[in-house]
């Protein structure tokens, strides 16, 4: 059974979100509309059944706004803070402990050496794929497996750091229930994903391979037709949210929340 959740825990952009870290040249981004369009992001989490738990905007961080690489969450089970590989995040974590301590009063946490972005992880059910790339080491990705291990999840590492155009796992491929991905081409033939039935994202519409299944709805990204015309064909309920300031950034709708 695929997760539901019942909680997202976000952070609206700071104000200078444009100085954060991006791989990308899709131009400054407006902060303003971003701001605009986070609020569309928290709405339609709240529309879709999740109680939200806002944190403060943060100066000192300006890539804050993408939650989910500092930690991850199996519902019911336990939680992990990651060690993200970019030393400018790595004051983010702190706030996401103080928000999961309510939640999760034993969380771990990724140790030096390991990296991890959680934005690397991807999970399906009793299955999750860890993305070694250029901000998640392999030793990061073992301490994780063995997390995972624990609670009855097992683990296969993915090296992306040859691919191109993508900078974390989830950028590439994401779950939309228990037996379906949607994957860009680079990865559509990878042998850790072919026991799934799997969806294609279109050439040109790479970046919206970046869904988050939330509860009975895809969250997707606008502008994408031929994937909401994929996705529609297969019967899923869609929520169409403009992410046009977040990719600037390096930022999909995965990104935008820690949902559990």
């Amino acid at each position: 059974m695929f997760s539901r959740f019942s909680t997202a825990v976000v952070r609206p952009p700071a104000r200078n979100f444009a100085n954060g870290l991006t791989t990308v040249a899709l131009g400054v981004p407006d902060v303003d509309l971003a701001l605009t369009q986070h609020a569309a992001y928290c709405g339609a989490l709240v529309r879709n059944g999740c109680t939200l738990v806002e944190l403060l905007p943060d100066d000192r961080y300006p890539d804050s706004t993408f939650v989910e690489d500092t930690a991850l969450v199996l519902p019911d089970r336990g939680a992990i803070l990651t060690r993200p590989g970019a030393q400018s995040r790595a004051g983010e974590v702190h706030a996401m402990h103080d928000a999961l301590i309510p939640f999760f009063l034993n969380a771990e946490h990724i140790v030096a050496p390991g990296t991890l972005d959680a934005g690397d992880v991807c999970e399906v059910g009793a299955r999750a794929f860890i993305g070694v790339s250029h901000r998640t080491n392999s030793e990061g990705a073992r301490q994780l497996s063995a997390w995972f291990a624990r609670h009855d999840v097992s683990a296969t590492t993915i090296d992306i750091r040859g691919i191109d155009g993508i900078l974390h796992l989830k950028s590439g491929v994401t779950a939309l229930d228990e037996h379906r991905l949607i994957v860009i081409d680079a990865l559509y033939d990878h042998p850790a994903f072919r026991t799934f039935d799997r969806v294609c994202s279109p050439r040109g519409e790479e970046y919206a391979a970046n869904c988050v299944r939330v509860n009975d709805v895809i969250f997707v990204a606008h502008g994408y037709p031929q994937t909401h015309r994929l996705l529609l064909a297969l019967r899923y309920r869609l929520e169409v949210l403009d992410m046009s300031e977040f990719a600037k950034m390096d930022g999909g709708l995965s990104c935008l929340s820690l949902r559990f």
